[in-house]
């Protein structure tokens, strides 16, 4: 018989595994070309690594620490 611990566990898993599916089937827009925030250029090893970004990579830490 399973306690509240293990019904918690389960519940845990299964929210993490919806989440984690509707993640994964988010549609990915393209990667900018430049930086929405400061103009400019974005590395093309950042578009590749980041799929959809908008924002060069100092600009990207500078939205992430305000919020």
């Amino acid at each position: 018989m399973a306690d509240l611990a293990d019904i918690a566990n389960d519940r845990s898993e299964f929210h993490l595994c919806l989440a984690l599916q509707q993640l994964a089937q988010r549609p990915v827009r393209p990667s900018a070309q430049f930086c929405d925030d400061c103009g400019a250029p974005i590395p093309l090893d950042r578009q590749a690594a980041a799929p959809g970004c908008d924002a060069c990579i100092d600009c990207q830490q500078l939205r992430e620490r305000r919020r």
